[in-house]
C-alpha cells in the first residue's frame, strides 16, 4: 500500500462491500461497533437469515452475518461491483476461476455470486439494484483498501485483469490494483512467514485515525495482533488484527498514503 490516488466511491469492477461471516454475530457486532463506531441494522425478515448491515453514521459500511454453511470459515469476504453478474461469472470460469454459488437475486437489492480465483481465494460479485454497496470509503471506520494474499503471483496477475480489467502496478515487494487511475488494493505474496494452513484470501483494510490506538483498543476487546503497527516505506502506517472469533482484518491511518 503505497502513495496513490484511492477509490472513494463505488466503482464498477472495484470493491464495493465487505461482509463478515462469523460464529458469533452478537459478539462481532459489539466488537466492531466499539472499535469503529458502527451501528447495527439487522434485516428482520426471516428469509434474510440474520443479515446485519453495520452503519457508520447514516452510511452502510459493512455487514455481519451468521455462518450459513458448515464448511464456511469465519472470515471477511470482499465484494466487487459488476455491471452484469452473469457475464462476469462466465469470465471467471473462462479465466480459470470457479463459481461457488449463484448468480442469484437478493430480494430487490441486487444480484450476487460467490467465486474463487485459480488459487482458491474467495470473493463475491455484486450487481447493484436497490443497494449499491458501501456509502463511505477511505474515512475513519470505513473500508479503504483490499489486499489479495496469495502464493501464486503469476496466476493472479493473469486472472484479475482478465476478469475485471484492473490496471497493475507491480514491484518486487508489492503489486497494486487500480481502475481509471485510482488504486483500490494490492497483492502480497505469502512467504514462509505465513503458516502453510493459511489459505489464499482477500483481506480488507479499514481506515482509522490512529493505528496504535486502534490496536490497543482492539486487543482490549479481545483481538489478537497478527502484524503490529508498522510504517510502510512511502506509504501509510498499518496493522493486521484477528477478532475474537478468528477473522483477520487490517487497519491503516487515513490520509497518510498520499
Amino acid at each position: 500500500m503505497g502513495r496513490t490516488v484511492k477509490q472513494t466511491t463505488v466503482t464498477t469492477n472495484g470493491p464495493c462491500w465487505v461482509e463478515l461471516g462469523t460464529s458469533d454475530p452478537d459478539a462481532a457486532k459489539a466488537f466492531y461497533g466499539e472499535l469503529f463506531g458502527w451501528r447495527a441494522v439487522t434485516d428482520v425478515r426471516p428469509e434474510a437469515g440474520g443479515y446485519t448491515q453495520m452503519h457508520l453514521g447514516e452510511a452502510p459500511a459493512a455487514a455481519i452475518t451468521p455462518i450459513y454453511a458448515p464448511q464456511q470459515p469465519v472470515a471477511w469476504t470482499v465484494s466487487f461491483a459488476v455491471a452484469e453478474a452473469d457475464a462476469t461469472a462466465a469470465r471467471i470460469e473462462g479465466a480459470g476461476g470457479r463459481l461457488l454459488m449463484g448468480p442469484a437475486d437478493v430480494f430487490d437489492l441486487g444480484r450476487f455470486a460467490v467465486a474463487a480465483d485459480p488459487s482458491g481465494a474467495v470473493f463475491t460479485l455484486w450487481q447493484a439494484r436497490a443497494f449499491p454497496g458501501a456509502g463511505v470509503f477511505d474515512a475513519p471506520g470505513s473500508l479503504g483498501w483490499v489486499e489479495l494474499l496469495t502464493r501464486d503471483r503469476e496466476s493472479a496477475l493473469a486472472f484479475y485483469p482478465k476478469v475485471f480489467g484492473w490496471s497493475v502496478a507491480p514491484s518486487e515487494q508489492y503489486t497494486q490494483w487500480g481502475l481509471a487511475g485510482q488504486d483500490f488494493g494490492g497483492m502480497l505474496v505469502m512467504g514462509e512467514d505465513f503458516p502453510p494452513q493459511v489459505p489464499p484470501h482477500w483481506l480488507p483494510y479499514f481506515s482509522v485515525a490512529d493505528v496504535g490506538l486502534t490496536v490497543s483498543r482492539a486487543t482490549g476487546l479481545g483481538a489478537d495482533v497478527l502484524m503490529p503497527a508498522t510504517d510502510v516505506p512511502d506509504g501509510p502506517r498499518i496493522a493486521v488484527l484477528r477478532d475474537g472469533q478468528g477473522a483477520a482484518f487490517g487497519v491503516y491511518r487515513a490520509g497518510t498514503e498520499g
